[in-house]
């Protein structure tokens, strides 16, 4: 019998194929300085998309270049999401307030490969 593998808590498994919103964008210089700020919407956002349906899990990572991955089961999750009251508004205020660009892309992921060196064997 093969050992089992423990992977870490971090370690995004979810059942193929899925979908991956990619967020890409670059802030205004004020974005971080205005109440409430991008840092707290980006985290509303994040504990608001946590509860709807076909939500999978999310990364995020930003320097001069803001990435953020959504992962959902479906497009029709993606567009339930794209239309959330809480969520459009957010999306206003970014235009208006946090954004100095952004664009989205919606890819369907049929594999998914990894690494982690820590699993144990």
């Amino acid at each position: 019998m093969k050992p089992q593998r423990k992977l870490p808590d971090d370690a995004k498994t979810f059942p193929l194929p899925y979908y991956a919103v990619i967020f890409t964008s670059t802030l205004k210089n004020e974005a971080l300085n205005v109440s409430p700020n991008y840092a707290e919407v980006a985290e509303m956002m994040l504990e608001l998309a946590k509860n709807q349906a076909g939500f999978l899990g999310m990364d995020s990572a930003r320097s001069e270049l803001g990435i953020t991955v959504s992962y959902w089961t479906t497009l029709e999750a993606i567009q339930a999401w794209k239309h959330h009251s809480d969520h459009r508004f957010a999306q206003i205020m970014g235009k208006e307030r946090f954004y100095e660009s952004y664009e989205v892309r919606i890819a369907k992921v049929e594999r998914h490969y990894s690494f982690h060196p820590s699993i144990q064997e």
